[in-house]
């Protein structure tokens, strides 16, 4: 599973003309799932979400989590973020999930961010062609991958 993480100011998602999420302050996660991801991987990766401490503190410090500065988590799907470009100019996508696999992970994962933040998760649509807008805080964008 890979994830990029951008502390947001606000963002929103828009598929058709239609914002299906949107957030003030927190996280946007662009999220990818590989065929080898199961629940362990979902959990590390919720769990890291949730306490990253990357918000500042009165001091100015990144110090403070999402869940320390009452923020809010969107969350969208992104299998691009598994793409190999190494060799060749058109990436493949062979190591991302296929939709089959990647929708009923995706979902556990939002699912498991909503039970650890007690509060319901915004996202963009499964698959769709979608628009994200966001106001980068900082900026502050992280890339991670669970640990396997």
């Amino acid at each position: 599973m890979r994830t990029v993480i951008q502390r947001v100011r606000h963002a929103s998602v828009t598929v058709d003309g239609r914002v299906t999420g949107n957030i003030g302050q927190g996280l946007l996660v662009l999220a990818g799932f590989a065929p080898t991801d199961d629940t362990r991987h979902l959990d590390w990766m919720a769990r890291k979400l949730v306490q990253l401490r990357i918000f500042s503190d009165e001091e100015g410090k990144m110090n403070r989590s999402v869940q320390d500065v009452g923020g809010q988590v969107l969350v969208v799907s992104q299998f691009t973020l598994l793409a190999d470009a190494r060799k060749g100019n058109r990436p493949s996508y062979i190591g991302a999930a296929p939709p089959s696999v990647a929708i009923p992970l995706y979902e556990q994962f939002v699912g498991m961010l909503e039970q650890l933040l007690g509060q319901a998760v915004p996202t963009g649509e499964f698959g769709a062609d979608m628009q994200v807008e966001l106001l980068n805080d900082g900026p502050v964008t992280i890339v991670l991958d669970s640990p396997e």
